[in-house]
């Protein structure tokens, strides 16, 4: 049985992205190890068809963090036997290419997102290019490369010159949970519920869709996920006077996450084109809204403007002025019409991007390795 061992900088419970891909190796007759980090807040990791590894860390971020991940890492890698290895973004690409190069096995790079341009980096320019140096060095060299979009796939082909494979994050279609009620998930029963799930990151148009609620009287938005700009929305609810329009529920494990996202009346996916990263984005919840079969207020980004050109399934935005995001709100949950249009075109939407899709690319893909 061929070993693998797939490894990213997440602690494993809200990354939904490597677990369906290790599911998918396991099922595929691979024995999958995935490596992730420990976080003190997070909880245990529910059982699983493939094994799992956290890492405990001293630092949780900054270079140090990334110098120890990726020291353990290496070492990790160099002493386990296996015959393949998947790194998972660019803050894992360099112990797993020194392991690669070392034991001569093959390496898959899934890049989940255009990293040296994600916001976060924007005022950041010396580490911004310690981490574009690492790419540029091991980029072209890597011979099978994976991402989530054709738009990443394209800017990666065109800078590197070579081969990006897309597996999109789709759903799984077949996961039969059994739905929470709103009362036992602490979600209003009588209001119009608006959610947002993610990363609680600069420019996700968070701060806007705060200030809307101002105007939204009959609704609740519920956020769910967290970051690097929680603590700020927090402070800005309680300024607004608007904790019972706004809640705010953390970090939660990804098999959990239908339950608050089947009571949505619509979900949000208002991420800013202030930079590349997220301007060639096609974010992951937006599938995770169609799966749901609830209708998406999203940005006008190239990737969602060909989705929303395909199928009928929301509003896109026109400005992030609080005013008019407000309006769109309304419209998302008072225009009866554009519901019923809506909910048709999320049926054909959720049947057609599913996960079992994109596993057989990621079959045919490893099949053309000579790995089945």
């Amino acid at each position: 049985m061929t070993r693998v061992i797939s490894s990213v900088t997440s602690d494993l419970t809200m990354d939904q992205r490597v677990n369906k891909i290790a599911k998918s190796l396991s099922k595929l007759g691979f024995d999958v190890l995935l490596i992730g980090r420990k976080l003190h807040n997070r909880e245990y990791i529910k059982e699983r068809p493939y094994k799992t590894k956290r890492f405990h860390l001293l630092f949780n971020s900054g270079p140090l963090f990334y110098a120890t991940y990726n020291l353990r890492l290496f070492f990790t890698l160099l002493t386990k036997p296996c015959e393949l290895l998947i790194a998972n973004d660019l803050d894992t690409l360099l112990a797993n290419f020194l392991v690669s190069k070392i034991k001569g096995i093959p390496l898959i790079y899934d890049t989940h997102e255009y990293f040296c341009h994600v916001p976060e980096l924007s005022n950041r320019p010396f580490v911004r290019s310690v981490w574009k140096c690492i790419e540029r060095w091991i980029f072209p060299k890597i011979k099978t490369v994976i991402t989530v979009n054709g738009s990443l796939a394209k800017l990666y082909a065109e800078e590197y010159n070579i081969k990006v494979h897309t597996i999109h994050n789709f759903p799984e279609s077949n996961l039969n949970t059994e739905l929470k009620t709103k009362k036992k998930l602490g979600i209003p029963e009588n209001k119009k519920l608006i959610l947002y799930q993610g990363a609680v990151n600069i420019d996700r148009g968070l701060e806007e869709a705060i200030e809307a609620m101002t105007l939204l009287a009959d609704s609740v938005l519920l956020i769910i996920g967290t970051g690097d700009i929680l603590p700020d929305l927090k402070t800005l609810v309680i300024r607004r006077g608007l904790a019972d329009r706004i809640k705010f529920f953390g970090a939660i494990p990804f098999q959990d996450l239908p339950n608050y996202t089947h009571h949505a009346d619509f979900g949000i996916a208002i991420e800013k084109d202030t930079n590349l990263n997220y301007k060639y984005s096609l974010s992951n919840k937006i599938f995770d809204y169609i799966n749901a079969d609830i209708p998406v207020l999203a940005s006008p980004l190239p990737e969602v403007k060909k989705l929303f050109s395909e199928h009928d399934i929301g509003l896109m935005l026109e400005n992030y002025h609080p005013d008019h995001l407000a309006d769109k709100m309304k419209e998302m949950t008072n225009n009866i019409e554009l519901q019923r249009k809506w909910k048709r075109s999320l049926v054909q939407a959720r049947q057609k991007f599913t996960w079992d899709k994109e596993e057989k690319t990621l079959s045919n893909l490893l099949d053309k390795l000579g790995l089945l």
